[in-house]
Parts: structure tokens; C-alpha cells; sequence
């Protein structure tokens, strides 16, 4: 390996063929490219994809009340359903060891909210503390609300950064009051939300609070629960069946009336979600390894007709006393050098034009794509070692054509 006149012999023997050389590397070099960007493309897809779901927590049920379809237990069809607080406790009581966070919700939307001269229309949401981590709001100045907002029946509400800039323009809101529905709540915190405008124009106040000032009512539009997170989506699913099924019991609605009660469980369409993603891996990791597979074979082609090209010199140095075995060492290291110096390309340019890419293709859910060091070094390393075995086999076979028959070839 570091006999200094063998690496003299490499660089001369690639100094005088500088388009075989090129051929040879260019194979390995595109191979590795198109390997690093295709995988690059698709972990991208997956985190678009998986981007799509960080603005809730990604292991919520949510149970909405609709409109009786069927009769059932000698009540009439066209009922409205109505949840109350008790529904969530019940949820708590039955399924409590499950559950991570839970929060029902009173919403009104197009509130009229008012500060000084300002005033806007906003959606108004009384809800429980754990509100905060179902949505992943963010917190930019001080608290959500508490269990003790929540008891006390305190007037306080939680902004939208929206809410904030709309009413408060360049003012701090925090300690302020704002009118809502003609009740004047006192601001205790504000929020960013990566879901949108729309979640960011929403007001949060204590749930007790908003049903005190709605005649005193203990009625609730959503319950939204998330069940633990080790939990695997298949009993994820089984839970929230569960949870519908003992809500209907209580409710009195028809186990087959899809429209008395609406289930939406995140497992299931994160279900739906990990297929596609399967697939979509799947088609790359398939297109990928071919791509490696095309060029391993590309490399034993073009090794081969390298070892054909190079049988008289072989001849003329077995003639001078040169062994098989340093015929085969001196072939099989340019050749591996080659392969080695080709993948370094290959792989810095496939970086290269993925960090370039960066997030210009985020509108195709395409995002941040890149492929770890592990699978570059693992590809490298295939490369190599089929690169090593192309020029080995039939530089074996070369070493052992006579030096006579060897100077007689073409």
C-alpha cells in the first residue's frame, strides 16, 4: 500500500489515460450523486409530510356532538347531541390511565373583542390548561391559563399574536384589558402558533369562566383528548373506539348513526400518513440501491475492458519477472483509488446540491432534504468494495495468461 514506486506506477499509468480514468470515476461519481439526492429528496417528502403534524400534538382524539340520524332507545331521530362536563369525566374515569392531557371547549366565534378604539371580531375559546400542549401553543410573553384561573372562574384571556397586533398595534398587551362580548377580561399571556393565522386570531379564556357567562351552562361543543405517547397507533385506535362507544352508551345514541357523534383520532390518519411514507421509502431505497447496483455494474465493465487494454503491459512486466500477485496488488490499488477519489466527488457534490436546495421546495412538502453521514459512508464503503471486486477478478485472470500469450493479444 505504501510502496512510494507502485503509487509512481498508478499516477503515470493515470497520467497516460486520462479519458479511461475519467470514464471509470465518472460511473461511481454519478452513481453516488444520483444515490445522495434521490435519498436526500425523499427524506425531505418525510419531514414535509411529518411537518404537517407538529402544529397539534400528534396523538389527539377529538369527539364533536352532531345531529341524531337514527331513533334509538324510544328517542326520536333529529335530535341534536349535546356534550357536557360530565362527558369528560367520564372519559377520565373510564380511560384516565391512558390519557396524557384532556380539555373540552366552549368556542364562539366572531366575538366582537375591543381594546381603547380598536375593535375586531375573533373566535373566543374557553378550555382547560392542557389546551396549551394539545395545540402546541408557544408562549411569547406570560402564562396560559391555570387550574386556579379555572376554579376562581377568573376573566382572563390568552391572545393570538394576531389578536395582539391587531388591537394593541406597538403596545405591550400584557396586564391589559380587553372587552369581549361586553365583559372585560384582563390579558395574562400571548401566543404564536406554527398552524396558521387562523389559530393565532383565537382568544383563550378558563372554560368555567365562558360558560358562567353563558347563563351559567355546563354545555361543551369538543372534547379533545391525547392518549400517552408510547402508546402504538393499532391501540391508539382501539381507544378512541372505546371512548365513542361508552359516549354513545351515555348519549343514547345508535352505535351505527355516523352523524349523532364525530370521532377524529390523529392514529388513524397518521396511519394513513406512515404508508404513504413506507411507500414512498420504500420506492426510493428500490431506486436508490439501483442506481448503486448500475453503477457497480458500470465499474465491472469498464474494469474489464481496463484489465483487456492493459494485457500486453501485463505480459511485458510477467516477462521481467514480475509476480501474479503484485500484478493483481498494483491493478487492484488504482483501482480502489480511483473508486475512493470518485465516491469523495460524488458524495461532496450530492451535498453540495441538496444544501443548495435547502427549503426552495417546500411548497411540494419537500423539507430540509438531506441524508445522514451513515448511509453516505454505507454506499461509499458498496461502491468501493464492488469497485475493489470488479478490478480484482479479472486482474486475477489476466495474472495468469502466459507472458508469451499475453504479448501476442490485441
Amino acid at each position: 500500500m505504501f510502496d512510494l514506486e507502485r503509487w509512481q506506477e498508478i499516477f503515470y499509468s493515470i497520467s497516460q489515460n486520462k479519458l479511461r480514468t475519467f470514464l471509470s470515476g465518472f460511473t461511481i461519481t454519478l452513481g453516488l450523486f444520483i444515490f445522495i439526492i434521490l435519498f436526500g429528496m425523499g427524506n425531505g417528502l418525510q419531514n414535509g409530510f411529518m411537518e404537517q403534524f407538529i402544529n397539534r400534538a400528534s396523538n389527539v382524539i377529538t369527539f364533536k356532538p352532531g345531529k341524531a340520524s337514527e331513533a334509538f332507545l324510544g328517542l326520536q331521530e333529529n335530535r341534536t347531541i349535546t356534550l357536557k362536563n360530565e362527558d369528560l369525566d367520564l372519559i377520565d374515569k373510564e380511560h384516565g390511565k391512558n390519557l396524557e392531557y384532556k380539555t373540552s371547549q366552549f368556542s364562539k366565534p366572531n366575538t366582537p373583542i375591543v381594546f381603547g378604539k380598536e375593535t375586531g371580531y375573533y373566535t373566543v375559546q374557553g378550555t382547560y390548561p392542557d389546551k396549551q400542549y394539545i395545540e402546541k401553543v408557544t408562549l411569547t410573553a406570560g402564562r396560559f391559563i391555570t387550574k386556579n384561573d379555572m376554579d376562581s372562574r377568573n376573566k382572563f384571556a390568552v391572545i393570538g399574536r394576531l389578536v395582539e397586533r391587531d388591537l394593541f398595534k406597538r403596545e405591550n398587551a400584557l396586564g391589559k384589558y380587553i372587552s369581549i362580548a361586553g365583559i372585560n377580561y384582563r390579558v395574562i399571556g400571548t401566543y404564536t402558533d406554527e398552524g396558521g393565522d387562523a389559530e393565532e386570531r383565537i382568544i383563550y379564556t378558563p372554560l368555567t369562566t365562558m360558560q358562567l357567562n353563558d347563563k351559567n351552562s355546563d354545555t361543551i361543543k369538543q372534547i379533545d383528548i391525547s392518549y400517552t405517547p408510547t402508546m402504538d397507533p393499532k391501540r391508539a385506535i382501539e381507544l378512541g373506539k372505546n371512548i365513542d362507544r361508552d359516549l354513545r352508551a351515555k348519549l343514547k345514541i345508535s352505535p351505527t348513526d355516523k352523524s349523532g357523534l364525530y370521532l377524529r383520532n390523529t392514529a388513524e390518519a397518521m396511519g394513513n400518513t406512515f404508508a404513504i411514507l413506507t411507500v414512498i421509502t420504500v420506492l426510493v431505497l428500490f431506486i436508490g440501491f439501483g442506481t448503486i447496483i448500475a453503477g457497480i455494474i458500470g465499474i465491472s465493465n469498464i474494469m474489464v475492458f481496463i484489465v483487456k487494454e492493459r494485457t500486453k503491459e501485463i505480459g511485458i512486466r510477467k516477462a521481467l519477472g514480475a509476480r501474479p500477485s503484485s500484478i493483481v496488488g498494483l491493478i487492484l490499488q488504482e483501482s480502489i483509488f480511483i473508486t475512493i477519489i470518485s465516491g469523495f466527488a460524488g458524495v461532496g457534490l450530492g451535498v453540495l446540491t441538496l444544501n443548495l436546495i435547502g427549503n426552495k421546495f417546500d411548497r411540494y412538502f419537500i423539507l430540509n432534504p438531506s441524508v445522514n453521514w451513515s448511509t453516505i459512508i454505507t454506499a461509499t464503503i458498496c461502491l468501493i468494495f464492488f469497485g475493489a471486486i470488479a478490478g480484482f477478478i479479472p486482474a486475477k485472470k489476466a495474472a495468469k495468461i502466459k507472458p508469451i500469450e499475453a504479448l501476442r493479444s490485441e
